[in-house]
């Protein structure tokens, strides 16, 4: 919002200071319209603006001036506009098909002429226009050269205030509360709030900062340091974070199996390292490589369509040069397979197995 005040004393008037007039409501509107189309979304800067323009002497524009001012109040308190406004008022004098256009007129030349036309924008395009016009209509070409003539003057101020102050202030001031915005997934909600409000709770006494939260998942924090909303973001992003694929975390080892082991990669996310994941070779059996409550770095692999997570210990370190999987045999070095040994022998070897197994040795005996 922008409040547009124009006491008497600006132009030397000596009257009662009553109520805000439609003159200073229109003004005020006019310069707001001016600096609304560069301001940054809710999303990014979920600050209320408020700007107060106090005109303390006037012989010129004071609502251009009020958007000069405002555009440097708004760089000057850290507040990221999209670019820097500035706005001028252009006159007209004419007499039958003579005419002069005026630039930056003066309050004689405004209560004299036959034009007061203001334009408002940045560098590339105008934000805001609004014209009184004391005769019967304009001709399309004096709009032309008026427009054109307006960019010159507008683009000189601009130039101006970039000498003042070139760019957004980088911190906004150390007084001011701190407001930031987490968009975060409706279905965490639950998990942040936490049973009859208990973890939003402990977040808001851990950090100082406060935190609301809408259905959309959108949830504000306000802090009176940088500090304490830096905690609470933190915090609310450890809780609510969904994991990212191709992204490294660290975390806990919560169970092994003989088929891998779960690791927690974010509060109350685990994901599975199957064993074969585990190192570059062969692995017998997963606690010879990790164990329950070791901290070990895993890559995200992929999240299949159930929200299972696979992880992967060995993506993270280079494969070793020549690695080849071992091969691996059920019987000793130098001795034939079974599928190549005799069948006398396979015959002698089915009749142990039967005479181990109760009574089937006779069939082994009928190898041939």
């Amino acid at each position: 919002m922008l409040h547009y005040n124009f006491p008497p004393f600006s132009t030397g008037e000596v009257r009662p200071m009553r109520g805000t007039s439609r003159r200073e409501i229109g003004h005020g509107n006019l310069a707001e319209r001016a600096l609304q189309g560069v301001l940054p979304p809710f999303e990014e800067f979920p600050y209320t603006i408020r700007i107060v323009s106090d005109v303390l002497e006037s012989n010129g524009s004071s609502s251009m001036a009020s958007v000069c001012g405002g555009s440097l109040s708004c760089f000057d308190a850290g507040i990221p506009l999209k670019a820097p406004v500035a706005g001028v008022a252009m006159g007209l004098i004419k007499e039958g098909k003579k005419y002069a256009i005026l630039t930056d007129i003066l309050g004689t030349e405004d209560h004299l002429g036959d034009m007061d036309f203001k334009v408002a924008g940045t560098k590339d395009g105008i934000t805001s226009i609004q014209m009184d016009i004391k005769i019967q209509g304009l001709d399309l070409k004096l709009m032309e050269e008026a427009l054109a003539q307006a960019k010159v003057g507008r683009l000189h101020i601009l130039g101006e205030m970039d000498k003042a102050l070139p760019t957004v202030r980088p911190e906004m001031s150390p007084w001011a509360p701190r407001i930031i915005t987490v968009q975060i997934n409706p279905e965490k909600i639950g998990d942040l709030i936490g049973p009859k409000g208990k973890t939003i709770r402990g977040i808001q006494e851990e950090s100082g900062a406060e935190l609301t939260v809408d259905d959309s998942g959108l949830v504000t924090i306000a802090a009176v340091g940088a500090e304490a909303m830096e905690r609470a973001r933190q915090m609310v992003q450890a809780i609510t974070a969904e994991p990212i694929v191709g992204e490294t975390y660290e975390g806990p080892v919560k169970s092994t199996t003989a088929f891998g082991a779960f690791v927690e990669i974010m509060p109350g996310t685990e994901g599975l390292v199957h064993i074969s994941e585990l190192q570059w070779g062969r692995t017998e059996k997963t606690e010879d490589v990790v164990k329950k409550g070791d901290r070990v770095k895993v890559k995200l692999l992929e999240r299949d369509e159930r929200g299972r997570l696979r992880l992967s210990m060995k993506a993270l370190v280079p494969k070793p040069a020549g690695d080849a999987a071992p091969v691996e045999s059920s019987y000793a070095e130098g001795a034939a397979p079974a599928a190549e040994a005799p069948a006398a022998e396979g015959g002698e070897e089915g009749g142990e197995r039967g005479g181990r197994s109760g009574g089937r040795g006779g069939r082994g005996g009928r190898g041939r």
